[in-house]
C-alpha cells in the first residue's frame, strides 16, 4: 500500500481503557473487589489504576501480590464478574468519534493496541458503535502484553509501515514504553490511569489533557 507522505505518522495506534474508553474508575473498582472476593488486601486506588493497560493475569498478580498463584484463575473470574456486570456504564471519552474520523477522512490508518482480550475488545467494538472504524487491533491474549513491542511490530509488519511512520497514543508508563521498545514514536493522554508527570523518561512528543487537546495535536503534528 502506498500511502502519501503528507502526514508525518501513516499508522496510529490507540490503546483502549483510559485514552479512548472511559473505563478507568470502573477497572480499578472491578480490580478491587476481586481481590476482596479472593480474600486478598484490597489495593489502593493508585496501584489499581497502574496495572490498567497489563494483561490481565500480571496485571491482577501486581495489584494483589498477597494473592497466591493458585488462586488467579478465581481472581480473574472474579474480575470478569464485576467488569461484566459493570460495562454498560462504560462509554467512549467525549469527542473521540470526531476525532476517529477525522483521522480517517485525512487517510491515517487507525489501529488499537490494548491489554484487554480478543473477547474483550469486540465486546467493546460492538458497544461503541465502531466495528469498521480500525482497520487492525492486537489484544494482550493473542501476542504479547505491553511494555513488549510485539504488538506494535505486528501491526507496522501487517500495514508494512516502518517505526518512524508510527504513532502510539495511552494513557499509561506501559504504552508509553512500549512505544519506546518498538522505536515508534508516542503521545501520551493526562485523562486516564496515570500520573502524566511520570511520562517525561519515556519521551513522548507530547502530553494532551484532554481529548480536544489530543485532536489539536494530531491536527498540527500527526
Amino acid at each position: 500500500m502506498t500511502l502519501p507522505r503528507s502526514r508525518r505518522f501513516d499508522l496510529i495506534a490507540f490503546d483502549w481503557d483510559g485514552t479512548l474508553f472511559d473505563s478507568t474508575q470502573i477497572i480499578v473498582r472491578c480490580i478491587q473487589q476481586a481481590v476482596q472476593d479472593v480474600g486478598g488486601v484490597v489495593p489502593s486506588q493508585e496501584a489499581a489504576a497502574y496495572v490498567i493497560g497489563m494483561a490481565l493475569i500480571p496485571a491482577l498478580a501486581h495489584a494483589a501480590p498477597d494473592v497466591p498463584p493458585e488462586k488467579y484463575p478465581e481472581l480473574s473470574n472474579r474480575y470478569r464478574y464485576h467488569y461484566l456486570r459493570l460495562q454498560d456504564e462504560l462509554s467512549l471519552f467525549e469527542g473521540i468519534l470526531p476525532l476517529l474520523d477525522d483521522l480517517r477522512a485525512r487517510g491515517h490508518l487507525l489501529t488499537v493496541a490494548t491489554g484487554k482480550s480478543r473477547r474483550g475488545l469486540n465486546d467493546a467494538l460492538q458497544s461503541a458503535a465502531l466495528r469498521g472504524v480500525f482497520d487492525g487491533s492486537r489484544t494482550a491474549d493473542e501476542t504479547a502484553g505491553k511494555p513488549h513491542p510485539l504488538m506494535l511490530q505486528e501491526l507496522m509488519a501487517e500495514f508494512d509501515v516502518p517505526p518512524e511512520r508510527v504513532l502510539m497514543i495511552g494513557d499509561t508508563t506501559h504504552d508509553l514504553q512500549m512505544a519506546l521498545n518498538a522505536g515508534c514514536a508516542s503521545v501520551g493522554v493526562a485523562y486516564g490511569a496515570h500520573d502524566p508527570q511520570t511520562f517525561a523518561p519515556l519521551r513522548p512528543l507530547g502530553v494532551a489533557h484532554t481529548v480536544q487537546e489530543l485532536h489539536d495535536w494530531l491536527r498540527v503534528h500527526g
